[in-house]
């Protein structure tokens, strides 16, 4: 991909630091959130960890955005893991593909909700053991698996999906007109300027809510791109106050 299985006796990986080795970008799929549908991946890594059966323990990333704008969490998760940035070249033609088959070195820690347990990854950095991790070949990749549908979702005991947060709650009502206009509002302030608020974690748009829609609102002069976003912050208390009373 270029920019420009599971059961309900799902084992989550255990809690862990040490050596990994990623063995899978998944296919793009859609997924429904406060601001519409968008496009997101997960990362895949087989870890320095066994289960009874001598296979190894896997964790998934949290989801991402198919974009490597300076801003964007794809981008930061990979400046941690390459410990720099990416060069211009890199850039210009970055290609997901040249991930498989690179080391790291990961922390993967547990949050427990709802009655499961949701394996994160904390960090990942590079892998400066000089004993590199190999992938096991056990691993099959999610598109070359013929045992369930293209874009199937694994949320039992957290597989596949290994972050139960850092993303928005799922509206419970369909995606309209109104959602998508919202969502694809550009951010003019702050350190997300130039991201639309569809790709905002939950908590950097509730920072936007707190911080800038207060003083926004009372200012004397509004731009039109002032106007806009509070009309979409506006609009995104109003979902949260919804799904507030329907959990």
């Amino acid at each position: 991909m270029k920019i420009n299985a599971s059961n309900g006796n799902f084992e989550p990986c255990p809690e862990f630091t040490g050596r990994a080795v990623c063995v899978d970008v998944t296919p793009l799929r859609k997924q429904q959130s406060e601001f519409g549908e968008r496009n997101v991946f997960k990362v895949v890594f087989e870890v320095d960890k066994e289960r009874e059966d001598k296979t190894r323990f896997a964790v998934w990333s949290k989801n991402f955005t198919p974009t490597l704008n300076e801003k964007a969490n794809f981008r930061k998760f990979l400046r941690g893991w390459f410990g720099r940035d990416l060069t211009q070249a890199e850039l210009s033609d970055f290609d997901t593909e040249t991930l498989i088959g690179k080391t790291a070195n990961l922390v993967v820690l547990h949050e427990h909700k709802d009655g499961k347990v949701y394996s994160n990854i904390i960090a990942c950095t590079p892998d400066k053991s000089g004993n590199p991790l190999k992938a096991s070949g056990t691993f099959v990749r999610r598109k070359d698996r013929t045992d369930e549908p293209e874009h199937a979702e694994h949320t039992a005991n957290g597989a596949d999906g290994g972050s139960a947060g850092g993303g928005y709650r799922r509206s419970q009502q369909p995606a309209g007109a109104g959602v998508t206009e919202h969502g694809s509002v550009k951010i003019h302030v702050g350190r997300c300027t130039g991201l639309e608020l569809r790709d905002l974690s939950e908590e950097q748009v509730n920072a936007l809510v707190e911080k800038w829609l207060p003083g926004a609102k009372s200012a004397a002069k509004q731009t039109a791109d002032d106007k806009r976003l509070i009309a979409a912050l506006e609009w995104f208390q109003g979902q949260q106050q919804k799904d507030d009373l329907q959990f």
